[in-house]
């Protein structure tokens, strides 16, 4: 039986089960087949994810407006600066108003000691999934990203020794 993933947030791989990460790898694999093969996959048509950026992005930011178009959904930009957040509004405050008005919140906060706690915040606000599309401590969507990679490249990854190198972009501490 295929576990309930429908307004899950995903702040990390640590909060979801064995199952339910296979679950989303195996969609993950059947929607780039099918983009691949040119079938449309209209999943999200009429659906807004609200997009929070805290820090710039060039590959996060169009990944994931692009994933929301090719889905037959809209992807909305958001800059803190241009927010009310600015100007002092808390994370339950806007949790509440975004989720009145989408369907999905995604949140991209690198702030060193404040991102993570910053997600978990709206999380817990909203009624809406949030999504993490980087925080100060997981970078959850780019993992999974890596491991569908590593799968695709060489199959059965159990036994599999893979070296992971990262290195932090200074705006990021």
């Amino acid at each position: 039986m295929r576990p309930e993933l429908k307004g899950k947030d995903f702040i990390t791989t640590q909060d979801w089960s064995t199952s339910e990460l296979e679950t989303l790898f195996a969609l993950a694999s059947d929607l780039k087949e099918k983009r691949a093969a040119g079938v449309s996959t209209p999943l999200l048509t009429e659906k807004t994810l609200y997009m929070i950026f805290f820090d710039s992005s060039t590959r996060t930011r169009n990944s994931f407006e692009t994933g929301m178009t090719q889905l037959g959904g809209h992807g909305i930009y958001l800059s803190p600066d241009r927010m009310q957040i600015s100007h002092g509004e808390n994370a339950k405050d806007t949790a509440n108003v975004l989720s009145r008005y989408g369907e999905g919140i995604a949140i991209r906060h690198c702030t060193f000691g404040e991102g993570n706690e910053y997600l978990r915040d709206v999380a817990e606000h909203a009624s809406v999934p949030l999504i993490s599309m980087q925080c100060d401590v997981y970078h959850p969507c780019q993992i999974l990203a890596d491991y569908l990679t590593i799968r695709e490249r060489f199959g059965e990854t159990r036994g599999l020794k893979v070296g992971v190198a990262w290195t932090s972009a200074p705006n990021y501490v």
